[in-house]
């Protein structure tokens, strides 16, 4: 099954799939110059990079930056699309046309701290902020929502009384790895 992923970073999480799933046909990034695109033409993936249209209107703009990723997917005849730390929301028809066939890795235990804003670093200080015991991973199904759609599965660590959201992110980036190659097989199984 091909498969695209979906980038903005350096590109771990990619690092992970790349090291251990058959066939990613592409990486897409939507920033330039991410080290995830370097990760993907070192083992020889085709690297795209399609910003968004910062002239557009916030929903034009991802709208059209969806069609431009629809249109990648069908051209590699992608069957999964793995969203690895791709900060950019999929809107419209890439996800009627791909729905349930699209994961993405979100750093906590959804239905907690996901949603509009809830990137990166912020959700980590969201959790030490509330006082959590434990935080974690997810990887859901993409849809409509943000971080709303079906979780596939988590992947927990505990909140440590001396964390920082830094080492909070480390500890979570090691189950990340884990958790988004465990998708990924789970995901080529359902749809093989």
């Amino acid at each position: 099954m091909n498969i695209i992923v979906l980038v903005s970073g350096g590109g771990t999480n990619l690092q992970a799939l790349i090291d251990t799933t058959a066939v990613i046909a592409a990486v897409v990034s939507d920033r330039p110059g991410v080290f995830a695109l370097e990760r993907a033409k070192k083992a020889g993936i085709a690297a795209i990079t399609e910003e968004p249209d910062r002239r557009l209107s916030k929903e034009e703009r991802r709208r059209e930056l969806s069609d431009r990723i629809l249109s990648i997917a069908r051209e590699y005849k992608a069957g999964l699309i793995i969203l690895a730390g791709f900060l950019s929301i999929l809107q419209g028809t890439i996800l009627e046309e791909y729905a349930g066939r699209i994961i993405n890795l979100h750093p906590s235990l959804l239905p907690k701290y996901g949603g509009p804003g809830m990137y990166g670093e912020r959700v980590h200080q969201a959790v030490l902020a509330a006082g959590e015991k434990e935080s974690g991973c997810t990887v859901h199904l993409v849809d409509e929502g943000t971080d709303t759609g079906q979780i596939l599965l988590q992947r927990k660590v505990p909140v440590l009384p001396s964390d920082t959201a830094e080492s909070l992110a480390e500890r979570i980036h090691a189950e990340e790895h884990i958790a988004i190659v465990e998708a990924a097989a789970m995901m080529i199984k359902r749809l093989s």
